[in-house]
């Protein structure tokens, strides 16, 4: 047997059916009228929002990377409790003006930035967190054409990395960001041009589970800033201080120690030097903040047994689960958090192969998991399904389509 991830706290029984927001896994399916379905936790959302507000200091603001999760109702959701948005396309940004979205707390950050879509956050009002100095000018230069100022933040690329990230995104050589040693004059070309200087955007890695790394990595960043200040010769108006919080998906991974984590930030603000004494400071999230507040559900459609392996098969699968299926990213495959959703208080008693309903071996939710006896008709529980789930996986493959989703 392969053992499984861990159930995020906060989920409770119904029933004998797992409960997502009240309600039972079944009257949530009946309600969507198909599976598969992803079902987004209102609470669960609050909650972390308030872990996180009640160990941070009041000085950090949250920022919410819409790229963890697009859905409409999520995002209008969210805001209501976060400080500010960060998109990475054109699309986020229409999706984030058509949920009246406060454009003046939306930052656009990524590379290969299409004129169109610089045009675009221009004329709205946002926040280009510029990657390359070429970015800048081509920014600068549709700025001038426009007849408008733009808000220009530069994200660096710094000589560091965040020690134990899931995806490093600084350090060496990376499309992301512009170097540490080139940014003072591209800072000072961009305040010398009449644009509006928004500051820095330090994003050096995500899903890390390390409290001492993300700490070490924090106090780099507030170094980095002060020492780029300087140089730049201008305080800087915000600090995107990136994120990286991870949460636990394998077996024994251990939640990131978020109480060390808001202790080390409590005192490093206490004493942050002079270049940063007025700055904005905000935290960028995305997985922390919507990960574990979602599940998704796919009907057991087969049962079958195949030279003394069982197989459950779903009418999910890759196509809407890519991660879970160990196809984003992961060097070696290890099952994330599975259950049996309306046998959710059962006992194990069998190991079983759950399998999606694509035509390839790479079609894998759980490996060897032991569960409760399913049937045809049951229902396949997969968490930490509220990030990277529906908008990072490839619906259209095999013309499955996408999944059904809500937030309850």
């Amino acid at each position: 047997m392969k053992p499984l991830g861990p159930i995020p706290a906060g989920f409770e029984t119904l029933d004998g059916e797992l409960s997502i927001g009240g309600r039972s896994a079944s009257s949530l399916v009946e309600e969507a009228g198909r599976t598969p379905l992803f079902v987004y936790s209102r609470d669960r959302l609050d909650a972390r929002i308030a872990e996180l507000r009640a160990a941070l200091p009041e000085r950090i603001g949250i920022n919410y990377a819409i790229k963890a999760n697009p859905f409409a109702p999520v995002v209008e959701h969210m805001a209501k409790l976060v400080d500010g948005f960060d998109i990475a396309s054109g699309g986020e940004l229409e999706l984030a003006q058509s949920v009246g979205l406060d454009m003046a707390k939306v930052s656009f950050a990524g590379p290969g930035k299409r004129d169109e879509e610089l045009m675009a956050a221009i004329r709205a009002g946002v926040t280009l967190n510029s990657e390359s100095a070429g970015e800048v000018d081509r920014a600068l230069g549709l700025a001038e054409w426009l007849g408008m100022t733009p808000r220009i933040a530069l994200r660096v690329n710094p000589s560091f990395e965040l020690r134990g990230s899931g995806m490093k995104m600084g350090g060496g050589a990376k499309p992301f960001g512009i170097d540490e040693e080139q940014v003072p004059a591209i800072a000072r070309k961009v305040i010398e041009s009449g644009a509006e200087w928004r500051g820095l955007h330090i994003f050096t890695g995500s899903q890390a589970l390390s409290a001492d790394a993300i700490i070490e990595t924090q106090g780099n960043v507030l170094a980095l800033a002060d020492r780029l200040a300087g140089e730049i010769g201008a305080p800087l108006p915000k600090l995107n201080m990136g994120g990286g919080f991870g949460i636990p998906y394998f077996h024994g991974d251990e939640p990131l120690d978020l109480a060390a984590v808001g202790a080390a930030m409590t005192q490093k603000v206490a004493s942050l030097p002079d270049s940063l004494a007025e700055t904005e400071l905000c935290l960028e999230l995305g997985r922390y903040l919507v990960g574990e507040a979602g599940v998704y559900l796919t009907r057991i459609v087969d049962r079958k047994e195949s030279h003394g392996t069982t197989y459950l098969v779903t009418d999910g699968g890759l196509h809407h689960q890519l991660a879970a299926s160990g196809n984003f990213g992961t060097v070696v495959r290890r099952n994330y958090p599975v259950a049996i959703a309306n046998r959710f208080d059962a006992q194990p008693e069998e190991e079983v192969y759950v399998v999606g309903c694509l035509c390839t071996p790479l079609d894998r939710l759980a490996d060897g998991a032991h569960l409760p006896r399913a049937d045809v008709g049951d229902f396949v529980a997969v968490f930490c399904a509220g990030a990277y789930g529906a908008s990072a996986s490839p619906s259209a493959f095999l013309g499955q389509g996408p999944a059904e989703e809500m937030l309850v």
